[in-house]
Formats: C-alpha cells, structure tokens, sequence
C-alpha cells in the first residue's frame, strides 16, 4: 500500500543521478562492477549514506550511481568504498 510508505516518514530519494549541472558531477560517485541481481537501490543507499546526504541514487544492469550534495562527500565515499567486497563482488 502506498499510505504505508508515506507514514514511516523516510524521504525517497530521487533515482535522478544525471543532472548537466557541472557542478554536480564532481558529488556524483559511480559504483561499478556491482551485482544487481543481488545489491538493490535501499542497499546502496545504506552503504554510502555514511559519507553524506544523498540526493540520488541509480542502480542500473551491473553498476549504479551515487548522488551526493557535496563534491567533500563523494571524495569520502570514493576513498572509503574503493574495492570493497558486496555481494561477492569487489566495487
């Protein structure tokens, strides 16, 4: 049910990730070599949510992309994420 969803009070993030603002591209973070079989959009989330807030979030076939509000953040991210292992797969 859709009321459910709105009553938890959890914001959506937008799955827009390819805004032509330039200087949004410098927050954006890609992730690949990621197994979309297994890894879902709330997963990503959790994972990078630690380096800042997210803005966007797109999960495509094998890889996806992270939005940040800071280019500070995604530099974090991208340092503390490099290779590490999720669904037996290294990022």
């Amino acid at each position: 049910k859709q009321s459910d969803l709105t009553m938890t009070g959890k914001t959506q993030t937008s799955n827009v990730t390819n805004k032509n603002d330039p200087k949004s591209i410098n927050s954006r973070v890609f992730i690949g070599n990621l197994n979309t079989a297994i890894v879902k959009k709330g997963d990503i989330e959790a994972i990078f949510a630690k380096y800042g807030k997210i803005v966007g979030c797109s999960v495509h076939k094998g890889y996806a992309f992270v939005q940040y509000m800071s280019e500070r953040h995604a530099r974090a991210a991208v340092a503390g994420e490099n290779a590490r292992i999720i669904a037996g797969q290294p990022l």
